[in-house]
C-alpha cells in the first residue's frame, strides 16, 4: 500500500506493523456524513422501491415459496462474485439429491452453505440482535466441507491477511486489513454499533457496516458472502423487509469494479458520499428489479391456477403450482417429501398432469430419479 494514497483519509490510518509492512486500520462507525440534495434523493428513491418490495412480498399467497427462490437467486450470485461457478440449475438439481453423487467440495456445494447460513442467520436474528458470535456461525455454516474448509471455518483469523492481484504479497498488495489485535478491537466497537441505537437511516447504517466488515476482513476466506449475508439479515431484522426479497449481489455482479473501488474509496479519501449513492442505488435497482419479478410469478401462477381448474384434484393440484413457485427443479420425491404426500403414485400422477398441461417437462431422459423442471417459473427467477 502506497501511505500517498491515504494521506487524505478520515476513514481510519495506517499503521506500520511490528513485522515491518503497512495495514490500515479503520476508524469506529459513524463517520461524519455529509448528505447532499443527491445523495437524500437516492436514499428517499431507494426506501421508496424497498418499502414497495416489502408490500409485493407480503402480498404474494404464502410468501415463504416466493422467500425460498429469491434466497437461492442471491446465494448463486453471491458466490459467483467470488468465482463459484454453479448455476441456480445445480442448486436446485444438487437439493433434489439428483447430483449426490458429486464430492462434497464442489461449486454447487459451496452455494447450498450459502442458502443454509442465510435460512440460520434468519432465524436467529428473529430473537437475538446479530453479533460477532453470530458472524463467526454464519462463517462456519458458509464454509463447512467446501475448499475454503482449510481457512477456519467460524474462526477470525489468526494471521495476516491482504488483498491484490494473484502473487502479490503483503509488501505490494493493493489492501492490507487491521492486524490481528487490532482487527479485535475494531471487530468489538463494529458489534456496538451494530446492537446500539442510532439516528441514521436504516440504509445508511447497513451500508456503513457493510463497508466496516469488509475493511476489516475478519476471515482468511469467505468475507465477501458474509458481508453480502449481513445486508441481507439486516434489512429483515431491522424490519425493512419481510424476508430476504433483495438480491443485491445482482447489482454488485453487473459493477463489480465499482463495487471494489467504491470500497477502497472510502478507505484511501474517506468517500463515504460515493459509496452510500453507490449503495442506495443499487437498493433502488434491485428493489425494482425483484418486484417485477413477483410480479411475474404471481401471473404465472394464477394462469397456471386457471389453466388446471377443470382438471380433477385441483386443489391439490394448485398445491404442486406453489410448490413450483419455490423449487422450479425437483423429483417426484421431493415433491413428495414436500406435499407431504403418502403415496408415490399420486405426486407422480400431479407431475403428469402438469407436464401434459405445458408447464413442466422432465430434463434428464432417465426412467429413474426423474428431474423435471417448470421453465417459465424458472426464467421468472433469473429475471430471463
Amino acid at each position: 500500500m502506497k501511505p500517498s494514497d491515504y494521506i487524505n483519509s478520515t476513514a481510519g490510518k495506517l499503521i506500520k506493523t511490528s513485522q515491518g509492512y503497512l495495514a490500515f486500520l479503520p476508524n469506529p462507525l459513524p463517520p461524519e456524513l455529509a448528505w447532499s440534495s443527491l445523495l437524500v434523493s437516492l436514499l428517499s428513491e431507494a426506501e421508496r422501491e424497498l418499502a414497495k418490495l416489502a408490500l409485493a412480498g407480503k402480498g404474494f399467497p404464502h410468501p415463504h415459496i416466493l422467500t425460498r427462490s429469491f434466497i437461492r437467486h442471491e446465494a448463486v450470485i453471491s458466490s459467483r462474485i467470488e468465482g463459484t461457478r454453479a448455476t441456480l440449475e445445480d442448486l436446485y438439481s444438487y437439493e433434489s439429491e439428483q447430483m449426490s453423487f458429486l464430492e462434497p467440495n464442489t461449486d454447487a456445494r459451496e452455494v447450498y452453505n450459502y442458502v443454509k447460513a442465510l435460512d440460520y442467520g434468519l432465524e436467529r436474528v428473529k430473537s437475538l440482535p446479530l453479533s460477532l458470535r453470530l458472524i463467526r456461525e454464519l462463517h462456519g455454516i458458509l464454509m463447512d466441507g467446501v475448499r475454503g474448509e482449510v481457512m477456519t471455518p467460524g474462526e477470525f483469523r489468526r494471521s495476516q491477511n491482504w488483498i491484490g492481484p494473484a502473487g502479490c504479497t503483503l509488501e505490494t498488495a493493493t489492501y492490507v486489513p487491521p492486524p490481528v489485535d487490532e482487527m479485535r478491537e475494531v471487530l468489538g466497537a463494529l458489534e456496538q454499533f451494530i446492537q446500539a441505537s442510532t439516528d441514521l437511516p436504516t440504509l445508511a447504517r447497513i451500508a456503513l457496516i457493510h463497508y466496516q466488515f469488509e475493511a476489516i476482513h475478519p476471515f482468511l476466506d469467505g468475507n465477501g458472502r458474509v458481508g453480502r449475508l449481513l445486508v441481507s439479515l439486516l434489512l429483515c431484522q431491522w424490519d425493512l423487509l419481510p424476508s430476504p426479497l433483495l438480491y443485491l449481489s445482482s447489482f454488485i455482479e453487473r459493477n463489480r469494479n465499482e463495487y471494489y473501488d467504491r470500497l477502497l474509496a472510502v478507505s484511501q479519501q474517506s468517500d463515504w458520499d460515493g459509496w452510500l449513492r453507490f449503495f442506495f442505488t443499487g437498493v433502488r435497482e434491485q428493489s425494482r428489479e425483484a418486484a417485477r419479478c413477483i410480479e411475474n410469478l404471481q401471473q404465472l401462477r394464477n394462469r397456471y391456477r386457471a389453466q388446471l381448474a377443470s382438471r380433477r384434484s385441483v386443489k391439490r393440484l394448485a398445491d404442486v403450482v406453489d410448490y413450483l413457485i419455490g423449487n422450479p427443479i425437483f423429483t417426484v420425491r421431493k415433491l413428495q417429501a414436500g406435499l407431504g404426500l403418502t403415496d408415490f403414485k399420486t405426486a407422480h400422477r400431479y407431475v403428469n398432469d402438469l407436464e401434459q398441461a405445458g408447464i413442466l417437462r422432465e430434463v434428464t431422459a432417465r426412467k429413474r430419479n426423474r428431474l423435471y423442471r417448470a421453465d417459465e417459473v424458472f426464467n421468472a427467477i433469473k429475471n430471463e
